[in-house]
């Protein structure tokens, strides 16, 4: 480790490793997550992701390696630190007779620089909706106040546990665009998602884990992009959709369209592209 942390990151983690007897759920890790960025963890299940959120949240032991999360370790579950965290998880819960705006001042009264109670609700999207009880909001709505309560402290930091879990479409996009507003206000966030759009959407950098490893790291519009195959696209005469995967798309369409000239057939939805992040993700996480 070295003797001090980058000023520029948040988060920086040196060779984590969590070990349950002989099974290891994550084996040596390195990740970096810079100020004010947004950073998706992704990863199939039993990748090591939850494991290594809940070690960065201090919730959990690690076995080995070296961990700072905002200048300090989280293993000490300082509560200095733990007031500059806010945390969203996968679900949450609250008393059904309590509005928006009172759980918002109750839980602003235990931080010591809270963030104004109005001004968080109109960050989260609630402002008609403070006074009503929370058994009278919708799935979207009572997301949104998850979201609030992790804010109304003011935290430097933010992990978001599968924000998006079964919502329909427009909730879905509410709270990505609540997630910009809190990254347009400076906050780092630490985003897990089984969602690759929402991923490629959201996130400045992303790690794709499995079976306890860090298998690419990198900016999501770049990590498929990078990958030195094209896929190129047609449908043929018959209507069924073909593609094929080249390192030399240039001879490839030579090829496909001297073919097709020669039988006089034409080569419909033509495309080239490179890997998306979803294939560059479902090959790295292939079973085999």
């Amino acid at each position: 480790m070295s003797d001090s942390t980058s000023t520029d990151a948040a988060i920086e983690v040196w060779g984590l490793c969590k070990r349950y007897g002989a099974f290891e759920a994550v084996r040596g890790i390195d990740i970096s997550v810079r100020r004010g960025e947004v950073f998706g963890l992704l990863g199939p299940n039993g990748a090591g992701k939850t494991t290594t959120v809940e070690i960065l949240e201090g919730y959990r032991q690690r076995s080995a390696g070296d961990v700072s999360v905002l200048g300090e370790d989280p293993a000490s579950r300082k509560r200095a630190l733990r007031q500059r965290i806010g945390i969203v998880l996968q679900s949450g819960g609250i008393y059904s007779y309590v509005t928006p705006r009172e759980a918002l001042r109750h839980w602003a009264a235990f931080y010591p620089a809270p963030r104004d109670v109005e001004e968080v609700l109109a960050l989260a999207g609630l402002q008609d909706k403070a006074a009503q009880p929370s058994r009278k909001l919708s799935g979207g709505q009572l997301r949104r106040l998850d979201f609030a309560l992790a804010l109304v402290g003011d935290p430097e930091l933010i992990f978001l546990d599968e924000p998006t879990t079964g919502f329909d479409p427009a909730a879905r996009r509410s709270a990505w665009e609540t997630v910009r507003r809190l990254r347009d206000l400076g906050k780092t966030i630490l985003l897990t998602t089984h969602y690759l759009d929402e991923a490629q959407e959201l996130a400045d950098r992303v790690a794709i884990m499995k079976d306890g490893r860090v298998l690419a790291i990198g900016p999501p519009r770049e990590l498929g992009s990078g990958a030195s195959s094209y896929r190129v696209a047609y449908r043929n005469h018959a209507g069924e959709l073909i593609e094929r995967q080249t390192d030399d798309p240039t001879r490839l369409l030579n090829e496909l369209t001297a073919e097709a000239l020669a039988r006089g057939e034409r080569l419909e939805e033509l495309s080239v592209g490179r890997p998306t992040l979803e294939d560059l993700y479902l090959e790295l996480t292939a079973d085999g």
